[in-house]
């Protein structure tokens, strides 16, 4: 052409910028609906499970619904981000969102538990791929610099589905039945996918590469006798038996198979040479505690409310209300701070100080704490995880290459989700050690009816317990929750030294004003891999 790029008049360029940038918010409103059904579904499941179990039985199977899951999203997350690196990340990305719903249709088909479970791990490869695929996606789209100001978009799902998740399971189980819990996937499902079919353009690809499948399989081995420990251990196995002993073995052996062959392979499933980067490798740990914080906070805050503060069940998502709006605008401040400044070092260091304090605030709460209170400790939580989630992403996807941006994507993405998966196992083991070991002391006896079957009474069966017995277990429980934030208070003092020595590196990306010449909205939808 022989019309220069600063000889178009900035009049011209705003008629074409502004389809584009419309392109692009459509865009990730379709993203955030696919984000929006991997966070949504535990929540919803979690509440109508009592009627799952009430109608297929298997009481004893409970817990294999959620591990099932668990176990599938955290195996294949890296799979699918060197997948999306390799062939595509839009076709790899609705790949994950049919296998999610077609999981999710089987799910609610289920006649018995061993196909749910089965259903549900399912399921779960296809929830493995839709929030690295939402991250990577974002992460070609948008550049590190200008990826601040949507911050507050991925913090506002999340909160609607922590909040929401609770309600509208228990609303869909009373009315509609327990079925729908996963047949409501389905239309949120097909939205996300016309949404990115008709708008998303991404260069198609194919890479005349093999598959890394031993690579793959080692890491799935490793993943799943790791999760499987902290899933048995102390719970359906003693932590010296022959089982954990022999998985740890099998996790370890399998992990350090799986770093030799990733040294060799042509196409590694998870390139080591990303954890060259001091920044990633750092971020990564900060991660890790993130998950293991943020899950453990959300499975025991509403256990402490509901019990010890006689809050209704069918409100528990309200009950973290105010941590996820604290989280939600502090992540909001921060994505815009980021973006205007490009300097984003402060947050980790300032979200790992106030994960530290809010943890150990929230293990002063005794049986006389109020729900004011609570809801303050709460707050300078969820302070600390809007520091922290969405700017250890961003750190991750600019210490590496774009053409590794997918296993950056998956392998942030990784680490908190072991994180959360050990966080509330080793939370659970404290906790259901210090009930039954105050119960002991405060109940003797009596506290053997209480304990033996479950560390965890629902309002309707802690009513029917004699005086004495009641207030014991309100302080077990009380004890157990003292015991655990206090625990997490001193593991997040890792994640807060980690975050020093992160090195503020200059993010990719135009500046907030760009230049003539410089990519803005009109190009992101063209933007290579």
């Amino acid at each position: 052409m022989a019309t220069t790029a600063g000889a178009a008049p900035e009049a011209e360029q705003k008629p074409e910028q502004e389809p584009k940038q419309r392109s692009v918010r459509v865009v990730l409103f379709g993203l955030m609906i696919a984000m929006l059904l991997a966070m949504l579904d535990n929540m919803i499941v979690g509440t109508a499970m009592p009627t799952i179990v009430g109608e297929l039985g298997g009481l004893s199977h409970l817990s294999w619904v959620v591990t099932a899951y668990t176990l599938a999203t955290a195996a294949s997350t890296p799979i699918w981000g060197k997948l999306g690196d390799m062939y595509g990340r839009k076709g790899v990305f609705m790949a994950s969102i049919v296998l999610f719903l077609i999981g999710s249709a089987l799910s609610g088909m289920a006649q018995d538990m061993s196909q749910l479970i089965a259903f549900r791990a399912l399921q779960g490869l296809g929830a493995g791929g839709l929030i690295v695929g939402v991250m990577a996606i974002i992460g070609d789209l948008i550049p590190p610099r200008e990826r601040g100001k949507y911050q507050g978009m991925m913090a506002g799902v999340m909160a609607v589905a922590m909040i929401g998740g609770p309600l509208i399971g228990g609303s869909i189980t009373d009315n509609w039945g327990w079925r729908w819990s996963f047949y409501i996937n389905l239309p949120l499902g097909v939205v996300a996918l016309f949404m990115i079919s008709a708008v998303l353009h991404l260069p198609k690809k194919r890479v005349q590469a093999r598959i890394d499948y031993l690579g793959a399989g080692l890491l799935t081995v490793g993943i799943t006798s790791l999760v499987l420990i902290t899933t048995w251990g102390g719970n359906q196995y003693d932590w010296a038996s022959g089982q954990i002993i022999g998985l740890l073995v099998l996790g370890v052996g399998s992990l350090a198979a799986f770093l030799y062959v990733e040294t060799r392979a042509a196409e590694p499933v998870l390139p080591l040479h990303i954890f060259r980067s001091r920044n990633f490798a750092l971020i990564s740990v900060v991660g890790f505690f993130v998950g293991f914080t943020m899950f453990g906070a959300v499975t025991f805050l509403p256990l402490y409310q509901q019990t010890v503060q006689g809050a209704s069940a069918t409100n528990s998502g309200l009950l973290l209300l105010p941590m996820l709006m604290s989280m939600m605008v502090v992540s909001l401040v921060a994505g815009r701070v980021t973006t205007q400044t490009g300097r984003y070092k402060v947050f980790p260091v300032v979200g790992g100080a106030l994960m530290v304090l809010g943890l150990y605030l929230l293990s002063t709460m005794d049986t006389g704490t109020t729900r004011f209170m609570s809801g303050v400790f709460m707050a300078v939580l969820g302070a600390a995880l809007g520091c922290l989630m969405q700017i250890t992403m961003l750190i991750a996807q600019n210490s590496v290459e774009m053409k590794d941006m997918g296993v950056g994507s998956s392998s942030s993405t990784l680490f908190r989700t072991i994180g959360g998966s050990f966080g509330v196992s080793l939370f659970g083991a404290i906790f259901t050690h210090q009930v039954t070991e105050t119960m002991a002391a405060r109940a003797g006896s009596s506290a053997a009816a209480v304990t033996s079957s479950s560390a965890q009474l629902d309002p309707a069966s802690l009513s029917k317990l004699p005086p004495a017995v009641k207030d014991a277990y309100l302080h077990a429980v009380a004890n157990g929750t003292h015991h655990v934030f206090l625990w997490g208070a001193v593991i997040s003092v890792v994640a807060f030294a980690a975050s020093w020595f992160v090195k503020e590196t200059p993010l990719r990306g135009a500046d907030p004003k760009p230049d003539a010449g410089q990519p803005t909205d009109d190009a992101l939808l063209a933007r290579q891999d």
